[in-house]
């Protein structure tokens, strides 16, 4: 049976295509949208058994499918079992990608995998090359696999005892693939009241830190998982792992430092908490920013200096080949570089005794103008049409576009507009900004032959 939908998928979605692997990730992920949302419009999808209508169903498939975590309706309260398996699905898929879900049932059927598969794996994890990428695939999907079970485990130690066998190990599966997607879609609405998130977990270090790793280990990228299983050890690394693990860590600890000076003493937020409750919960703010999508704390209650510092962490958000969104955190690494070496009166970019090509580095630049031009705008838009304060704006658009989650409260009382625009930042952050990144890393490498002579304008 798996080789026979790897012969049919191979021949009519790959082989049979003219069709380079940049567009069909991103036909993809809109053909996994638009089934999710049919899926979802059923009657069967929603507790009460009326059709919740199409375009309510678009928006949730479209954020389960980007692993965003932005929401219209309560998961718990209006999904049935079966609208919460679909939009499990979705998030599964979305996180790994189309793809590579594609390439397991050919590794599983024994199917050999060509060179048009094999660069489609790469497009999708967003590698460099094709270097041993049936291996990372494999090493994927078995980590993610283990990793997803493991954070099940932890999680249904306390959701068992609260809602009961069956229910309880629901919960721990669907929030341990949440978190490690860096989704952010909960089943706490029943409990808790409507998009509560893990906010009554507030004062559980066993939840909070199995999801925040999970968050974390998501977020790191299948190509550092591969270098820190082949290698072992710091010095070995590639100077990417390295880049990625030392500033995974740093965005770690400045935020959860910031947001502890920040909302410390804001009775809405951190303030009421007891000394090592705040850490917790500072630290889980902190990782969930980077794409994740749950909160402890109200994002709306927080101070204006947090909310924009939030901004900056959603949109920067994880690294690259990884299940999170944003422009990567050594994306973030190269701009700071290029500030800094023209701030030094230098023309090459130079690390650890190494050169970066000025190609990364206009690449860099080019990403971080397209996402902020997109970020900025949409806020504007938003404000405008629905009349909200301009910084919530921006905050929802940065986590729309970052594919984060995270909401000041705002997004179920939205119009139909501000709603597609949501849509639509979700499906860049997930399709269009990686697809610009594909084209970067494995576009044509042709140049220009023909030299024109230089021009100079002042700048500044």
């Amino acid at each position: 049976m798996l080789e026979r939908l790897a012969h049919f998928i191979q021949d009519h979605f790959i082989r049979g295509r003219r069709l380079n692997s940049t567009r069909l990730v991103a036909q993809s992920f809109g053909m996994i949208i638009l089934v999710g949302a049919l899926l979802l419009t059923l009657p069967i999808a929603t507790r009460s058994g009326e059709s919740i209508g199409f375009f309510s169903a678009l928006f949730t498939a479209t954020s389960a499918t980007c692993v965003t975590g932005l929401i219209v309706v309560d998961t718990w309260l209006t999904w049935s079992p079966f609208g919460q398996a679909v939009i499990l699905l979705l998030i599964q898929l979305g996180g790994l990608g189309f793809m590579t879900v594609i390439t397991l049932i050919s590794l599983v059927a024994h199917r050999h995998i060509g060179l048009s598969e094999r660069l489609i794996m790469v497009s999708t994890l967003n590698l460099n090359d094709l270097d041993g990428v049936v291996r990372v695939v494999r090493r994927a999907l078995m980590g993610t696999a283990f990793l997803e079970l493991l954070g099940t485990v932890l999680l249904s130690i306390r959701m068992i005892p609260r809602f009961g066998l069956i229910r309880g190990l629901w919960h721990a599966l669907f929030h341990s693939v949440s978190a490690f997607c860096n989704a952010g879609f909960d089943l706490q609405g029943g409990d808790t009241g409507a998009f509560s998130s893990l906010a009554d977990f507030h004062a559980d270090p066993l939840v909070l830190l199995t999801t925040a790793g999970l968050i974390v280990m998501g977020g790191l990228g299948f190509f550092v998982w591969e270098d820190v299983a082949r290698n072992r050890r710091w010095g070995k690394l590639t100077l990417y792992s390295r880049l990625v693990l030392g500033l995974t860590a740093f965005l770690i600890l400045f935020g959860a430092v910031f947001f502890m000076a920040t909302e410390g003493d804001n009775p809405a937020t951190l303030g009421e908490m007891p000394a090592g409750e705040k850490w917790l919960n500072a630290v889980f703010q902190s990782v969930t920013l980077r794409t994740a999508g749950f909160n402890v704390i109200d994002q709306g209650a927080m101070r204006d200096n947090s909310q924009v510092m939030g901004c900056i962490l959603m949109l920067i958000g994880g690294s690259s080949g990884s299940t999170a969104g944003g422009i990567k955190t050594v994306t973030a690494w190269v701009l700071f570089m290029v500030l800094f070496t023209n701030l030094r009166g230098r023309e090459s970019i130079t690390f650890l005794g190494r050169t970066l090509p000025a190609r990364r580095a206009m690449n860099a630049v080019t990403m971080f103008l397209m996402v902020l031009l997109l970020q900025m705008g949409g806020a504007m838009v938003l404000s405008l049409a629905d009349g909200v304060p301009f910084l919530h704006a921006a905050f929802e658009t940065a986590s729309a576009l970052g594919t984060v989650g995270l909401t000041t409260g705002i997004t179920p009382t939205l119009s139909p507009l501000s709603r597609m625009l949501l849509i639509a930042l979700m499906y860049t952050g997930r399709v269009g900004v990686l697809s610009v990144s594909i084209a970067f890393l494995i576009g044509g490498k042709s140049s220009l032959h023909i030299k024109y002579p230089e021009f100079s304008i002042m700048i500044g």
